[in-house]
């Protein structure tokens, strides 16, 4: 019996594991963030995730449709601007279908300051698939992802965790 009830759960461990159900959002620290080659919006140059070296980033996925995307621009703007001269830098990866000459308009409509790169289905399942937008993900010097964050988030939440990681 004891036997049987190791073997159960020790499947059951496996599945959640393979899942991903047993690790909150916070603990994804050991997590190397996903390397990437996308195209910019701005130039259509190809934009390597190895340019970022040592660089705290807020990678946020979005939309120009998406209401709380668009509602958080200003903020990563300010925090792009902010920041960027201690090694910070937000990078937006748009998720529209409409290419991108209909995001590189929203861009310059919105003043937007940093990179934003079209994400590709490979990109969205490299974050671990992304099912709502926007979310964030915040990433260390070092490349790890430390945070993910679903949804519109406050300006002094996301200004706390990356001076936290740039000090």
């Amino acid at each position: 019996m004891k036997k049987q009830l190791k073997s159960i759960f020790s499947v059951l461990a496996f599945c959640l594991l393979a899942t991903g159900l047993t690790l909150p959002e916070e603990t994804l620290a050991a997590n190397q963030m996903p390397v990437f080659s996308l195209k910019s919006v701005r130039d259509g140059k190809i934009v390597d995730s190895g340019a970022f070296k040592g660089k705290v980033l807020l990678l946020t996925f979005f939309a120009t449709w998406c209401g709380p995307c668009v509602e958080e621009v200003p903020i990563l703007v300010k925090l792009h601007s902010d920041m960027m001269d201690a090694g910070f830098s937000v990078i937006g990866m748009s998720v529209d279908q409409q290419g991108p000459d209909f995001v590189a308009k929203f861009i310059e409509r919105k003043a937007i300051n940093y990179p934003v790169l079209l994400a590709e289905a490979k990109t969205t399942n490299d974050f671990g698939g992304i099912y709502g937008i926007p979310v964030a993900f915040l990433v260390n010097k070092t490349g790890n992802v430390v945070k993910k964050y679903t949804g519109y988030v406050n300006h002094t939440v996301l200004e706390k965790d990356i001076r936290s990681l740039l000090n």
